[in-house]
């Protein structure tokens, strides 16, 4: 398995993923969230899977710990009143790769790492599903209520006062950075992906289920999420190269791997890993694109839940796909990164998002578990063919 980057060519480019994995109680026949699966039930399986001593200090580890791998628990974390962290309510595990020179290699780290993680959960009675939106939960609550110290910490940033949102989501991290780019250009292009953004995510829906029932679009995450919380964010050096916006498009770097960082946070999960691929190409065509004149500091809601009813079948958002396709096209560099785009030309030209199979199943009749259960399908088979997987499904 191709774990280690140090060794790997220069390259001006670095890319990376999080992909966020929900997952399917399998004695309880039930989605396993934060109504019914402890936080130690999720960190047996994290304590089952390698530590990398190479990938840091690229990874942050965070002030809680919990971020010790390339795996971890995503959740909602709580503290007493003097600042202590107590607890996490668990909605899953999130995977995420080390920083990559090539697309290719990023998205073979991450299938890598869903593998390792399938060998664990499965025995263990959980199945991970494809969603991006709970599809059972209507709202996420804290049990008990914040305290004053959580009350004044959700203050401290847009995001913070907006955290309960991510309890109800499962979705990427599409993020890369371009070696010499300056602190402007590194902003104007979080501003040009935020503007864009209503035509890009259609390409990841996955999320047309809300309360056990089929929803009325393609992506109730988009719905719910987009416009309170980011599309895209820059990580910038200093603090005097903060942009204020609600909600943020620029964050101080963590970390010196994270300074100049683009991250994409607005797509759907993709059950086929091949097409974070084809984001990823599409994401940096845009970037390196100089004549697309769309800028925005913050995304628009109301464009985004346009999108996440309708997707590609309105005219409008499927013209605007197809221009960021040949602006991707023209400003690529090199021809297996354009290939990479074949993928979305083909859903935009069909008129269709992942979503459509997710509600032709629904259509039949087939259970959600059982809808949820084939979201992976196509990945599995790809890692079944490669010997990535041997476990059984």
């Amino acid at each position: 398995m191709s774990y280690l980057s140090t060794e790997q060519p220069a390259s001006r480019y670095r890319f990376g993923l999080e992909h966020e994995v929900a997952f399917w109680e399998q004695a309880t026949d039930q989605f396993a969230d934060f109504s019914n699966t402890s936080f130690e039930r999720l960190a047996d399986l994290i304590a089952q899977l390698p530590e990398y001593d190479s990938d840091y200090p690229q990874l942050r580890i965070g002030d809680a710990g919990i971020k010790r791998k390339r795996w971890y628990i995503e959740g909602y974390e709580r503290f007493s009143e003097s600042g202590e962290l107590t607890g996490c309510m668990p909605k899953g595990i999130e995977i995420r790769t080390t920083l990559q020179p090539t697309i290719a290699g990023v998205v073979q780290e991450l299938r890598e790492s869903f593998a390792q993680l399938w060998e664990v959960a499965l025995p263990a009675g959980l199945l991970p599903v494809l969603t991006s939106f709970n599809p059972v939960q209507t709202e996420f609550v804290p049990k008990p209520p914040l305290n004053c110290y959580e009350t004044e910490r959700r203050q401290a940033s847009p995001e913070k006062q907006t955290a309960h949102i991510p309890m109800m989501t499962y979705g990427p991290d599409l993020n890369f950075s371009i070696r010499g780019m300056s602190t402007e250009a590194l902003i104007q292009a979080g501003q040009k992906l935020t503007y864009y953004s209503p035509a890009i995510v259609p390409f990841s829906f996955s999320s047309p289920f809300y309360g056990q029932q089929r929803w009325s679009g393609l992506s109730k995450r988009t719905h719910v999420r987009t416009g309170q919380r980011p599309a895209a964010m820059v990580f910038v050096e200093h603090t005097d190269e903060l942009i204020a916006s609600s909600p943020s498009l620029t964050k101080i770097a963590r970390l010196p791997a994270e300074v100049g960082r683009i991250e994409f946070k607005a797509c759907d999960s993709c059950g086929d890993f091949a097409l974070y691929g084809s984001l990823l190409a599409l994401l940096k065509g845009i970037v390196l694109d100089q004549n697309l004149p769309g800028v925005a500091l913050v995304p628009d809601a109301a464009r985004h839940q346009h999108a996440a009813l309708y997707g590609f079948r309105d005219p409008e958002l499927r013209n605007q796909a197809l221009t960021l396709l040949a602006a991707a096209d023209r400003a690529l560099p090199q021809d297996h990164e354009r290939d990479l785009l074949q993928p979305l030309w083909q859903l935009v030209e069909q008129q269709i998002t992942p979503a459509q199979v997710m509600c032709d199943r629904w259509q039949a009749g087939e259970s959600l578990g059982h809808i949820l259960s084939q979201g992976y399908s196509q990945e599995l088979a790809t890692l079944q063919q490669t010997k990535l997987l041997s476990y059984p499904r």
